[in-house]
């Protein structure tokens, strides 16, 4: 008598088919059949739910996957981290977008398309590229995510041709902003690339990197500018072969070109522009005419409000054209590296505008009489001030523009406050030399309600230092190489970053003890309660000086410990 097999042949048939459906979706490979009914897809209506959708009854299984279902345990629900960083920026898709994508597509391993994107929109572009290799399931998933792709940032290597980029950028049909760090040559190719692979671009930035050359021209650089109707924002490093430009457009708000060089004409036709940036190069045969410019951006361009010019040809006499022009809605002026900026100079930028919030005259030849100048006009705008690089400028000086600006949140006075004769001598040299004449050693006491920021890099005169500011969170004393440890004062209990390259090893130490020494009394002291013959005063719980507010909105949460960061000191 043979032996009865264990399954029945019609359930060991439905096992091998079960089998091979399984390894054709390991490779793979699509079927021509329903996946729910089994019918024919060809003109084929399903009436059956779908598979990732979980039935309310118990499904009949096969021998087979029942086995696999009971050696493998369910899978847990992984959470969206949103808040890691992402190289390729997308934003959240719309209800009416499809993400679900066929079962055929997604298998093997029933891995959901939402899933799948969550993991691969925090891939970098080439990842994502080498994800889309694996499977049709994946490529398809990494497809829809580069169409709708609104900000992608690449860096296109050295040995990339122009087909790589334009391979990227024709993925993805609405991006808007579009950041390029380009590493070998490049020129108009790029931008006819861009122009016609992005038709909705708003936003463009191109940044060189190494010995990499910009090529474009002025005449190809306007035509771009030109054609790109919806362009509003548009910053490029590496212009020294524009030549010259003439800029028209309805839409640009935002302009910045760097390491411009000798420029023939620059003009400027663009009504809503409102910040602009240029910086020349420094070279002495630089043959810009920068009073031409100024004239051409007040004639065009009266909406402006931010004004960066950074070049060695910048004069008392381009000031005059500038304060000449009188742009109304002016709220930052940067005039940097301007050896020929005075206090006249100073003089009519007061007399012109008086609402500026920023004020950058870093490198001019202003005095202590130009900040003065300075403070009886901007007292109640101004709350950042950068004064670097000006070597007539003293510690008297920034101690008045510190007290008569009291809005003032950001000072910049690195190389101000040092010794002309010597190239910033560390503290070993100076042991090795004589002690300098009493003229250069300068005392500071800053006493500041607002002031954030505090820059006294280069202050090789400094030798004493006052602070007293609460809300001071980042200083720099960096080659401040005559400051004492014993002569330094910080009474600034949210200071979080201080640089300190270039200084005596005893100052750091200095710095960390006064820095925890101003927390500590503020830090774990519990409120004192007088009892109640006031006799003397002892140390009541929290729950006795609890808010009301914090009684009616928190009333069934811990207060939280406040814990402080500890103060980083870089040297």
């Amino acid at each position: 008598m043979q032996p009865q097999p264990h399954i029945s042949p019609s359930t060991a048939q439905a096992a091998i088919s079960a089998a091979l459906k399984s390894q054709r979706l390991r490779k793979n490979r699509g079927s021509y059949s329903c996946r729910r009914c089994g019918q024919p897809k060809k003109g084929h209506v399903c009436h059956l739910p779908p598979l990732d959708v979980v039935p309310t009854t118990p499904e009949p299984v096969t021998s087979i996957s029942a086995a696999a279902s009971s050696t493998r345990p369910p899978a847990p629900l992984r959470h969206s981290f949103t808040s890691l960083r992402r190289a390729l920026s997308f934003d959240d898709a719309p209800d009416s977008l499809d993400l679900d994508l066929d079962a055929d597509v997604v298998q093997p391993g029933r891995f959901h398309a939402a899933g799948l994107r969550e993991v691969l929109k925090r891939l970098p572009p080439s990842g994502l590229l080498m994800a889309a290799r694996v499977c049709r399931g994946w490529r398809e998933t990494a497809r829809k995510m580069w169409k709708a792709a609104e900000e992608l940032r690449i860096r296109v290597p050295e040995r990339a041709q122009i087909g790589y980029l334009g391979s990227l950028l024709q993925k993805c049909p609405a991006l808007i902003r579009l950041s390029l760090k380009i590493e070998s040559d490049f020129d108009a190719t790029t931008l006819a690339c861009i122009a016609f692979s992005c038709p909705n671009l708003e936003l463009l930035e191109i940044s060189t990197c190494g010995a990499a050359v910009n090529r474009i021209s002025g005449d190809e650089l306007g035509r771009f500018v030109s054609n790109k109707r919806g362009l509003r924002s548009l910053k490029m490093e590496g212009c020294s072969s524009l030549g010259g430009f003439a800029l028209t457009s309805s839409s640009l708000s935002t302009l910045w070109l760097a390491d411009l060089h000798s420029l023939s004409k620059m003009v400027f036709n663009c009504p809503n522009l409102i910040e602009v940036s240029l910086e020349f190069s420094r070279q002495e045969d630089d043959s810009t005419d920068l009073v031409t410019m100024v004239d051409s951006l007040g004639r065009t361009c009266t909406r402006l409000q931010n004004i960066h010019i950074a070049s060695l040809k910048l004069s008392h006499t381009f000031v005059l054209a500038l304060t000449a022009v009188s742009f109304r809605d002016l709220r930052m002026l940067s005039l940097v590296l301007g050896i020929n900026i005075t206090d006249a100079s100073v003089a009519a930028i007061s007399s012109s505008y008086t609402n500026l919030e920023l004020l950058d005259l870093s490198g001019s030849s202003i005095t202590d009489t130009g900040l003065g100048m300075i403070c009886d006009v901007l007292p109640d705008t101004l709350s950042n001030l950068l004064v670097a690089l000006c070597p007539n400028i003293t510690s008297s000086g920034i101690q008045f523009a510190t007290a008569q600006l009291p809005l003032l949140e950001l000072m910049d006075c690195g190389m101000t406050v040092s010794d002309p004769t010597s190239d910033n001598p560390t503290f070993e040299e100076k042991s090795s030399t004589p002690q300098k004449t009493s003229g250069y050693n300068q005392k500071m006491f800053i006493k500041h309600k607002r002031l954030k920021k505090l820059s006294l890099w280069g202050c090789s005169s400094l030798d004493a230092l006052f602070l007293n500011c609460p809300e001071l969170k980042d200083l720099n004393l960096n080659s401040c190489s005559s400051l004492q440890p014993e002569s330094l004062v910080l009474q600034c209990p949210k200071l979080e970053l201080v640089y300190a390259s270039g200084c005596q090893n005893l100052l750091t130490e200095a710095i960390q003890k006064q820095v925890s020494e101003n927390f500590a009394p503020c830090e774990n002291h519990l409120p004192r309660k007088r009892l109640a013959d006031a006799s003397k005063r002892i140390q009541a719980p929290p729950s006795l000086y609890q808010e009301t507010r914090e009684d009616e909105n928190d009333a069934g949460k811990k207060r939280r410990k406040v814990e402080r960061e500890v103060c980083t000191i870089i040297h």
